[in-house]
This record gives structure tokens, sequence and C-alpha cells, in this order.
């Protein structure tokens, strides 16, 4: 069976989920997460078969934060190359979103994988920041400053 990023491409959704007042929604991920244990990190989820991108974005952010997607934009993909803490490298090419949600309703869905979740703008940052965020936040900055109504 071929495990994806590692055997093949593996393409994943990522969200910035936020609540349409300027905060952003981050996750800490738990001990028992894949990689990354401790940090603070956006959502996302790999892109299944048959499930078309709006449909895997709606299902993932319902899995993880249940609630419902009440707008999205695209903000762009990257090409991401991870070498893991075994020393493995992954490729996985991530196509990026801008997600509103209602905050009243965003609760853990998968506390397996999250200890913690919490509400930050961008000029307050949750830290230890999972090792993607830096660039992706530097990637999109302006345009999620703008559709934050935030001053970078």
């Amino acid at each position: 069976m071929l495990r994806k990023g590692i055997d093949c491409i593996g393409v994943c959704l990522v969200y910035f989920c936020h609540d349409g007042n300027g905060n952003l929604l981050f996750m800490k991920r738990s001990q028992n997460a894949r990689d990354e244990q401790g940090t603070w990190d956006v959502g996302g989820g790999a892109l299944e078969l048959f499930n078309t991108v709006e449909e895997r974005l709606k299902l993932e952010i319902q899995e993880e934060y249940m609630t419902d997607v009440l707008e999205y934009e695209f903000l762009g993909y990257r090409d991401v190359h991870r070498v893991l803490d075994n020393g493995q490298e992954t490729h996985w090419v991530a196509l990026d979103f801008l997600v509103r949600v209602e905050p009243g309703m965003v609760q853990i869905g998968e506390p397996h994988k999250f200890d913690a979740m919490g509400w930050f703008t961008l000029a307050s940052l949750p830290q230890p920041l999972h090792s993607q965020l830096p660039f992706q936040i530097s990637l999109y900055e302006e345009r999620l400053a703008r559709a934050l109504k935030q001053n970078i």
C-alpha cells in the first residue's frame, strides 16, 4: 500500500479558520499527534480519493472543529518538502484556504490529536508554532491581514 507523501506525492488541505472578527483558530498538537507534538497548528487533512476539494474541506473542518464552513477563500498552493524526526523525507502539495466558521460552535473534535485550542491574532500567535506555519503565514500575510482587518 502506498503511503501518501512518502511513496507518492500527497495532496492535503490546510486551513486558517477565523471568526470574522480578526481571530484565527489554532490547535495544540498532543503527544499522540503524528509529529511535531506540543506545537500550535492550523487545521489540515489529506485529500481522499473521490472527494472533491470542497467536500473534503468541509468534512475535515467538521471532524476537527465540530462546526460548519460559513465561507471560504482559496489562498494558493505550496510544495511541502519535510524531513520527519525519523529521517523520512516527505513531499506534499498543500492547498491553502482561509475559512470563516462560527466561533461559538467550535470544539475539539479529535481530542486524541489535540490538547487545546485557542483564538489568536496575527500579532499574538501562540508558541511554539508548527514548523510549516512561519513560511505559510509569511506567504499569505498581507491577504490574511486584509481579510482579518488587521495591521501588519
